[in-house]
């Protein structure tokens, strides 16, 4: 098995760990093979085993369930993980796929507790502190410079047409149109 396929299945197996109820749901498909095809980046065999964890999947059987990922899989597990999951899409099995669906999207890392066994729990928690504050600052600022780019394309440069200058236009050919049918009903009359 791939290393990339490895550290997926240990990550997950983690996440799953961390949750009773996850374990509980997947061993009730004990033995069922998944297949994760996220198009170019990877194709992931996954296998269920009796403790409701994953392990490498038989890749000469048939899977039970196959989940197509989007080709945008890495920007929208970072930027819009809910939209994300509304664009998977699952074959096979509806029960397994089912269940596989509410596990993967209700699993949550506890980055903290994590964190904490490596370093304690209090730097712990500061550092994840400051990492909120980070990622909601680039957030902050990624979202100003976006404004800023769309005020500069409809004001300074005029590479935009602002709504007012839309609705200007729109006057503009309704009062021509109505002008040029005075216009003909004048001239048909001569």
């Amino acid at each position: 098995m791939d290393p990339v396929s490895n550290l997926t299945i240990r990550a997950l197996n983690h996440l799953i760990q961390g949750e009773y109820w996850a374990q509980d749901r997947l061993r009730a498909h004990s033995g069922a093979q998944v297949l994760i095809d996220a198009g170019g980046l990877f194709k992931l065999r996954l296998g269920i085993d009796e403790q409701g964890l994953f392990t490498a999947g038989n890749s000469e059987s048939d899977p039970n369930v196959a989940i197509t990922l989007p080709t945008d899989t890495p920007v929208r597990l970072l930027f819009d993980r809910d939209r994300f999951f509304s664009a998977v899409k699952l074959g096979g099995s509806a029960e397994i796929a089912e269940s596989l669906a509410f596990v993967l999207r209700n699993l949550a890392w506890d980055s903290e507790s994590d964190l904490a066994g490596l370093i304690g729990d209090i730097p712990a928690h500061r550092l994840l502190k400051m990492a909120r504050a980070l990622s909601s600052a680039i957030s902050d600022s990624i979202d100003r410079a976006a404004k800023n780019a769309v005020e500069y394309a409809t004001n300074e440069s005029a590479l935009l047409a602002t709504p007012h200058r839309i609705a200007e236009f729109g006057n503009a050919v309704n009062t021509l149109r109505d002008d040029l049918s005075r216009l003909e009903k004048r001239i048909f009359k001569l």
